[in-house]
């Protein structure tokens, strides 16, 4: 553990409810996170880093914890490492992970086997032998392959016993956010259609293999969900299908997964989710669906991963250059880009990123900020309003990068990945250190087989 740095601070102003919780603002320009000052941070552990705020991560869960009467998974696609299953172990949460390798870091942390989940939906044999051999809980099923391929592993398993299983129903319903991340409509490759039958074919599938135990449905629509009424058509069509399953088949399903999904703000104008208004909102839904249907209210899932993650991180660059073109443009180069940050040249993802640091007492101007890597799409943020006075050396403060940045950053232009540093209490912890030339080499085995 090392201490970088604490000093008496001031609420944060603007952008307040896009920092990570404990962020205030010091003097000249400084802003601390967990006590614990970036430009410090940064002047410390090299830029880029990707700096988390454990106190923000433990309140988020907290809240789900206290909003939903039912269980809340933690989606680990949006940021999983050892320390992070701990935390959320440690605030009584379960845990959702996608494949051997999230189950790994789950295993090295100890996490409860019998709180995990298991999605994807390509599991690979060796995923779900990794998901049998440590005995989680519950694995989500997404084909008919999936569904005779776990089927035969159990039976082949030494622990003799029926696995318990879900099923993921897509149930037609658009999230109405971008196509890339829309996973409840028709015709793309999420689940079993609801519309077309094959959801209920899967049902009937599943109940007739014996090494496996149905115990409920599974859907998500998308992420960044604003729309609450959708979240809810999709628990009352959810609902719909447990009581034709009920009639079909004599079978009353005991869990509904509704997913995750569940918005968060990345500029100052951004509709964000909050689970003391979702809650509610969900649980009357599917209480009044069941009522409608005389069923039993089932043990109710809900899946947040950016909602928990996203606003504890924050991700700090050194600017590298500064161009302004003919046109007028302005082009802020910093030492990072689509590697560690692939949102924004997949589907447009749009952030805020502010200097920090030093005073900018000065007019502001419009300025994209770009990475370092070779491609025209490496854009990090258009229209940021940075200082005229933005130069080469300042340091850069991205908001809301604790989800989907380091979870999906790459090695691309044989560029090392940042390390993650956990801030809490005027101290700072390496989560996950910084990736080295070695590191890249060392899985170039020239031509060794």
């Amino acid at each position: 553990m090392t201490t970088i740095g604490y000093e008496p601070v001031t609420p944060l102003g603007e952008d307040a409810r896009l920092w990570p919780l404990t962020a205030h603002r010091g003097a000249r320009g400084e802003v601390f996170v967990g006590g614990v000052g970036l430009t410090r941070v940064a002047k410390q552990c090299g830029t880029p880093t990707h700096v988390v705020d454990e106190a923000d991560i433990r309140r988020r869960c907290h809240d789900y914890q206290r909003a939903f009467d039912g269980e809340v998974a933690y989606a680990g696609k949006a940021f999983l490492c050892r320390t992070m299953a701990r935390w959320v172990q440690q605030e009584g949460l379960s845990l959702d992970v996608c494949s051997a390798g999230e189950l790994a870091v789950a295993r090295a942390a100890g996490f409860p086997a019998e709180q995990i989940l298991l999605h994807g939906n390509a599991k690979t044999p060796q995923d779900l032998a990794a998901a049998l051999a440590y005995r989680v809980s519950r694995i989500v099923l997404d084909s008919e392959t999936e569904i005779t391929r776990l089927a035969a592993l159990v039976g082949r398993s030494p622990h003799g016993r029926r696995q318990q299983v879900l099923i993921r129903v897509t149930p037609g319903v658009d999230a109405h956010s971008h196509r890339a991340i829309t996973t409840g409509t028709d015709d793309q490759k999420f689940g079993f259609s609801l519309a077309s039958g094959a959801a209920e074919e899967a049902v009937a599938r599943v109940l007739a293999r014996p090494e496996l135990d149905l115990v409920g449905l599974h859907c998500h629509i998308g992420s960044q969900v604003e729309q609450i009424e959708a979240l809810e058509r999709a628990a009352e069509l959810m609902v719909e299908l447990l009581a034709r399953i009920r009639d079909t088949h004599g079978r009353t399903l005991s869990q509904l997964d509704l997913g995750g999904g569940h918005a968060v703000a990345y500029r100052d104008y951004d509709t964000g989710s909050d689970p003391a208004e979702l809650a509610p909102r969900l649980s009357a839904a599917v209480a009044n669906a069941c009522a409608t249907h005389r069923l039993p209210v089932p043990h109710l899932i809900v899946e947040p991963g950016r909602a928990i993650s996203a606003r504890a991180g924050v991700t700090l660059y050194r600017v590298i250059s500064v161009k302004r073109t003919a046109a007028g443009r302005v082009f802020v180069a910093v030492d990072g880009g689509m590697s560690d940050n692939p949102r924004p040249a997949l589907y447009g993802a749009r952030y805020t990123i502010r200097l920090i640091g030093r005073p900018a007492p000065g007019p502001h101007q419009l300025t994209t900020v770009v990475g370092r890597h070779c491609e025209a799409g490496d854009v990090l943020a258009e229209d940021c309003l940075l200082p005229n006075d933005i130069h080469p050396g300042d340091l850069l403060a991205m908001l809301c990068t604790g989800a989907y940045h380091h979870a999906m950053s790459s090695n691309y232009n044989l560029v090392p990945r940042p390390p993650v540093i956990a801030l809490s209490n005027g101290t700072a912890r390496v989560l996950i250190r910084r990736e080295t030339d070695a590191d890249l080499l060392r899985r170039d085995v020239g031509g060794v087989f």
